[in-house]
């Protein structure tokens, strides 16, 4: 160890004040155990294990386990890097006595150390050791791992894993997590939706579904399922939807006028039940052009107070116009539409008066056929 004269002489000065305190002749090279404080490890009793001891004293939150590649972490939490060359490098504990941190570097140098066992470690930081039971959540394994473990600082010595966890500590474990956990189909999604879109525009009493408020309330809305849940699959198997809707104020009778006030799908004049998209601010209605023909008003929800924005698509799909004001558009829009889609769709029909014809799903030919 370098400066190890140094360091063995200061030992020498410790271990006999602690005689003259104790009486009791402790640091005798002869004394049962090795070392002054009971030691065990190879080489106790002597200077450099005296040394070490002394080092982990003064700096317990200095003392250090491998890692493998000269890298150490300190019971602080520290991370440190031993020089290359090292002769240290094949201990698995030390005592750092002298440390620096360049700026910007990501670990500790280490500059003065010397060799411990582990229960010269587990003495010296004494006031650092815990035994504490522990819910997280395992990056590696993608789920929620319960078990004891036990601790020298932020150093972890050993653990096993907890057969009955604590209920509220998975419970939140697992909430941490988010409500990516549970399982959310498409229609959980859209009920979601639905219900953001009823809180924020007609407020109380439709309910917050916001992240934050979710988690807030997940004791209501998840009652029972996060008291037998002990990991992922648990929430994997749980209808978000479905437990969603406990969310819906019941209890006054309001969450039966839900399905009028913010309709899942809007039935138009072809007779088809469009699914209405609330993931933007204002919700959508994408649908066929020819579906609409004769529909003079634009559908409003919330009772009546919202109109939604009208995606009118070309027969393949795609969006030929947008409004709010479907009786704007048949009378300004649809005529440039008109003129610009019949030619590539000719099977289709485009009338001159799109108020006064027959709603359809099909081509013309067909819709003549039906």
């Amino acid at each position: 160890m370098p400066n190890a004269g140094r360091w063995r002489a200061e030992a020498r000065r410790l271990v006999g004040a602690l005689r003259d305190v104790r009486g009791d002749g402790a640091g005798d090279d002869g004394a049962e155990g090795g070392t002054p404080w009971g030691g065990t490890g190879q080489g106790a009793g002597s200077d450099d294990a005296v040394a070490g001891l002394v080092a982990a004293l003064a700096f317990p939150e200095r003392v250090a386990r491998a890692r493998g590649g000269g890298a150490l972490l300190m019971a602080s939490g520290t991370g440190a890097e031993l020089a290359t060359g090292s002769g240290l490098r094949e201990a698995e504990w030390l005592a750092v006595a002298v440390a620096d941190r360049p700026v910007a570097a990501a670990s500790a140098r280490v500059r003065l150390a010397a060799v411990i066992d582990k229960e010269t470690a587990r003495t010296a930081a004494a006031t650092l050791h815990t035994t504490a039971d522990e819910v997280g959540w395992s990056v590696d394994r993608g789920d929620l791992v319960a078990r004891r473990v036990e601790r020298l600082g932020r150093i972890e010595l050993r653990s096993r894993p907890l057969a009955v966890p604590d209920p509220e500590r998975v419970r939140a474990g697992l909430l941490d997590e988010g409500l990516g956990l549970l399982r959310w189909s498409a229609d959980a999604r859209s009920l979601r939706q639905r219900m953001a879109f009823a809180h924020r525009v007609l407020g109380e009493p439709w309910p917050d579904v916001s992240d934050a408020a979710l988690l807030d309330r997940a004791n209501e809305w998840l009652a029972g399922v996060l008291d037998r849940a002990r990991g992922r699959a648990d929430l994997g198997r749980v209808d978000a939807g479905q437990a969603l809707s406990r969310l819906l104020p019941w209890a006054t009778g309001d969450a039966a006028r839900f399905a009028g006030l913010v309709p899942e799908r809007i039935e138009v004049p072809s007779g088809s039940r469009i699914r209405v998209d609330y993931a933007q601010e204002q919700p959508v209605l994408a649908v066929k052009l020819q579906e609409l023909f004769g529909w003079q008003e634009t559908p409003r929800i919330a009772g009546g107070r919202v109109p939604v924005v009208v995606h009118l698509l070309s027969p393949a799909g795609r969006p030929a116009a947008v409004t709010a004001d479907l009786a704007s558009f048949w009378r300004e829009g649809y005529r440039s539409v008109r003129a610009e889609l019949r030619g590539r769709y000719p099977k289709h029909p485009w009338p001159e008066d799109p108020t006064a014809a027959e709603p359809t799903r099909h081509t013309a030919a067909r819709a003549r056929r039906g």
